[in-house]
């Protein structure tokens, strides 16, 4: 606005023209939210009811200040997933636009990987430890949060993003960088923000059909954009195994990922805070493994041979795969290790002892005259937990490795993978919980994506995950208990190609997009979405590209 002063006597229509402009200007400056516009005053003399006429004219008042511009009061980042809290302010927000830059504050310098990336991805550049200048985006440690939160604050033209740890600090820029994709800038304020589950990620069978190392790449990248930080790689079936060996190189399918390619993959998840969880499933689906050691295979009493299950009455078995596990734990340096368990052939028939009386006889003969196949399975199981956990890991295996009323229990520090509910003897997923164990759901009604959608799997929709699902709903659509939440730590969503054929890579990587797009908003905020499934849709769309 124009400012407006009186250089002298005003008279009839020229002092009412005056006036009018100057209450104007009153009126636009009371508004501003700073409180640094006032409203005119009468000339220096003059008392309100005083007639123009008596106005002295000795000295012209001060200029009326220019009132501020006023802000709406701002709204929360449209993000996926959507942030807890958001502390709305006035202002106008953040644009990526020069002189801005992204800085890392003094004691950060582990934040250099997270700042160059971010820079590259808002196209401003990266000045390293610095203090933060007009318009810059500054990343810093610090705080007492929990593990992964951040705290984003968008004030005074200029962002700051703290947290306890970079994972948590590089959330907070996958927060940014979204809301700038979508809306072209970051609304002013304050957001803080942490995951529900400490565990979110995505599953994928390489064993039944090849992945590429560029292919897996691209997932881990849509992962970390969801805030997604685990990733299990099932690369051992009946159909293949699909990572160099040095212990035994006999067993590697022709098609594989070399060990230099799985250390690119494992650099990259690790810029990207995602840990890649490896698995060897045993005693079950090691066909590829038996096609090279065919002596170890299970037979029943008639000598008919059991597709991919190991004979685990011979010290062979648990020789080789502890091999394999030894060698793959100091190959992947996360947490996890995942040794299966699940869908061991000699406990599907009507009498495993009648059937495979060799494995009735090692069970006895090694925990008691009352052990019978199953209390020798579970053995097996505790025994390759062991192995990991002697490397530095925590063991997972899947929940139909878990039985109940045996001689032997599973141990109890092995996180439990819950899947299904159909095998024999199936327990509900509240009996896993009521014996204290923790437990990652990986529900085969909701979270199974199987190729060409055999014995009854049908391709899981996003909409069905983002309407229905919840990481306490375990099995079928039915969720246990709240007080169990704590126990559950987190969900993936699992590819399996039992159909290798069925989908390209592609149509597999756009099969999975939204499902698991779903799936990032639930792990980190379970509460009820505010947005309809089209207007999350909608959303994931612009903010993701």
């Amino acid at each position: 606005m124009m400012r407006y002063s009186i250089r002298g006597p005003h008279k009839g229509p020229a002092l009412l023209a005056t006036a009018v402009a100057l209450a104007t200007v009153a009126a636009c400056s009371g508004g501003s939210p700073s409180g640094s516009g006032t409203s005119a005053a009468a000339p220096s003399g003059t008392s309100s009811g005083t007639s123009a006429s008596a106005a002295p004219t000795s000295a012209p008042p001060s200029p009326t200040p220019t009132p501020t511009r006023t802000y709406p009061l701002s709204t929360a980042p449209r993000t996926v997933p959507a942030v807890r809290d958001h502390e709305a302010a006035r202002g106008p927000g953040w644009k990526p636009a020069a002189p801005a830059g992204v800085v890392v504050a003094a004691n950060s310098a582990g934040l250099a990987d997270e700042g160059k990336l971010l820079a590259g991805e808002l196209g401003i550049p990266y000045r390293g430890t610095a203090a933060a200048g007009p318009g810059d985006v500054e990343l810093a440690l610090g705080g007492t949060g929990a593990r992964e939160s951040y705290t984003l604050t968008v004030r005074d033209g200029r962002v700051r993003i703290t947290g306890p740890d970079e994972a948590g600090v590089f959330y907070g820029t996958r927060t940014l960088k979204q809301s700038v994709k979508g809306t072209g800038a970051m609304p002013e304020g304050v957001v803080t923000d942490a995951p529900a589950k400490p565990q979110r990620g995505l599953n994928v069978d390489i064993a039944r059909k090849f992945f590429t190392a560029g292919w897996i790449e691209d997932r881990l990248r849509e992962m970390a954009d969801l805030k997604l930080n685990q990733f299990g790689l099932h690369f051992s079936d009946d159909q293949g195994f699909r990572i160099a060996s040095d212990s035994h190189p006999e067993i590697v399918s022709a098609q594989h990922l070399s060990k230099a390619e799985v250390r690119r993959i494992l650099a990259l998840a690790q810029s990207l805070h995602i840990t890649v969880v490896p698995e060897i499933d045993s005693p079950g689906h090691l066909g590829a493994v038996l096609r090279a050691h065919p002596d170890l295979q299970l037979r029943n009493v008639q000598g008919v041979p059991r597709q991919g299950a190991i004979d685990i009455s011979k010290p062979a078995s648990a020789q080789i795969v502890d091999d394999l596990l030894r060698e793959y734990s100091a190959l992947f340096p996360g947490g996890w290790f995942q040794v299966g368990a699940d869908e061991y052939q000699a406990l599907t028939v009507r009498s495993p002892s009648a059937s495979y009386p060799q494995l009735a006889t090692a069970a006895r003969q090694k925990y008691g005259p009352q052990a019978g196949v199953q209390d020798l399975a579970e053995g097996w199981l505790n025994d390759r937990a062991a192995v990991v956990r002697g490397a530095g890991k925590t063991a997972k295996a899947w929940n139909d490795g878990f039985f109940r009323g045996g001689v032997v229990s599973a141990d109890q520090r092995i996180e439990v993978e819950y899947w299904t509910g159909k095998e024999i003897g199936a327990r509900p997923p509240a009996e896993y919980l009521a014996e204290g164990r923790k437990v990652v759901n990986l529900n085969d009604e909701y979270l199974y994506y199987v190729l060409g959608e055999p014995n009854q799997f049908t391709y899981p929709t996003g909409r069905r995950i983002y309407e229905q699902w919840t990481p306490l709903v375990l099995r079928g659509t039915t969720p246990v208990p709240a007080r169990y939440d704590p126990q559950i730590l987190g969900a993936r969503f699992a590819v399996w190609c039992d159909l290798a054929g069925a989908q390209t890579p592609a149509q597999v990587a756009n099969g999975i997009r939204m499902p698991l797009t779903a799936l990032a908003q639930k792990v980190w905020d379970a509460r009820t979405p505010t947005l309809t499934w089209e207007q999350f849709r909608t959303l994931a769309t612009q903010v993701r590209g």
